[in-house]
């Protein structure tokens, strides 16, 4: 039965969500870290640093014949989450 096959590969699914969950946890104390380094708001978005970034996930993707479209959204998202997220904790600051 196919229902039982998709719910075995579901929970697989749910156990990788609970590791990218720690795995978020630990980049936003490291982004945390970052937001206590920097004295100045426009030190918020390094574009040269974005841009280096997506380029490796890029070729780390093609490597790894993980769809690049896939990983890239992925990245461009979460690192303007990441900035909204650096912008909101540096007014508290």
């Amino acid at each position: 039965m196919n229902n039982l096959k998709i719910n075995k590969v579901r929970k697989k699914l749910d156990k990788v969500d609970v590791k990218l969950l720690s795995i978020i946890k630990k980049r936003t104390n490291l982004v945390n870290e970052i937001i206590k380094l920097k004295k100045n708001k426009n030190e918020i978005v390094d574009k040269k640093r974005i841009n280096f970034i997506l380029k490796k996930i890029k070729q780390k993707s093609i490597k790894l014949k993980i769809d690049p479209i896939i990983t890239l959204s992925i990245w461009r998202e979460m690192i303007r989450i990441f900035i909204r997220y650096e912008y909101k904790k540096f007014k508290k600051k």
